[in-house]
């Protein structure tokens, strides 16, 4: 059965409750962030490719998520303040949610059931892991980033290790903007 990622609920990193719909007809980065994480600057990146590619329809939704090693362990208005004035992330964020286990937030339900396999840089412990695995896989850190379609299907799982300048994540987000 397909869950419509756009009815889901969300609430912005402010509280305000919102779905997905208010991004429909566009093409949707959706990633796991974490403040303390060593991925953590691929804030500036994920900013650049909202930068570039927004006017073509592209958004990149960040969901701060505290899964693992406990990386993102400040409030929501902590996060946002973080986000805002070290890197200067004007995409849109989201509150804090489980990305993992119990308690997980339907939105990464979703994607975990619906969403492809992996893909990852080569030489890569989280792709390595994966390939050995074929089955259904949990998030694997911070910065997992799934691709969705303007129609809402979800058409690109990237690896945290694979950083948002990879031309693989590129060429990827190009062809679902068209």
């Amino acid at each position: 059965m397909t869950t419509d990622l756009f009815s889901i609920p969300v609430k912005r990193i402010d509280g305000t409750p919102s779905t997905l719909g208010a991004f429909k007809g566009k093409v949707l980065l959706i990633v796991n962030v974490a403040s303390e994480c060593g991925l953590t600057p691929q804030y500036d990146g994920l900013e650049k490719l909202y930068e570039k590619y927004n006017a073509q329809g592209l958004a990149v939704l960040g969901f701060p998520a505290n899964e693992f090693g406990a990386q993102e362990p400040g409030s929501n208005e902590q996060i946002h303040e973080f986000c805002r004035g070290t890197f200067g992330v004007k995409f849109p964020m989201f509150e804090k949610i489980v990305v993992k286990g119990p308690g997980i937030h339907p939105l990464y339900e979703t994607l975990i059931a619906e969403g492809p396999r992996v893909k990852a840089p080569e030489g890569s412990k989280i792709g390595a892991k994966a390939d050995a695995n074929p089955g259904k896989q949990d998030i694997h850190w911070n910065f997992e980033k799934f691709l969705v379609s303007r129609d809402g299907k979800i058409v690109g799982r990237f690896s945290p290790d694979m950083t948002p300048e990879d031309p693989t994540l590129v060429k990827a987000i190009e062809t679902a903007l068209g």
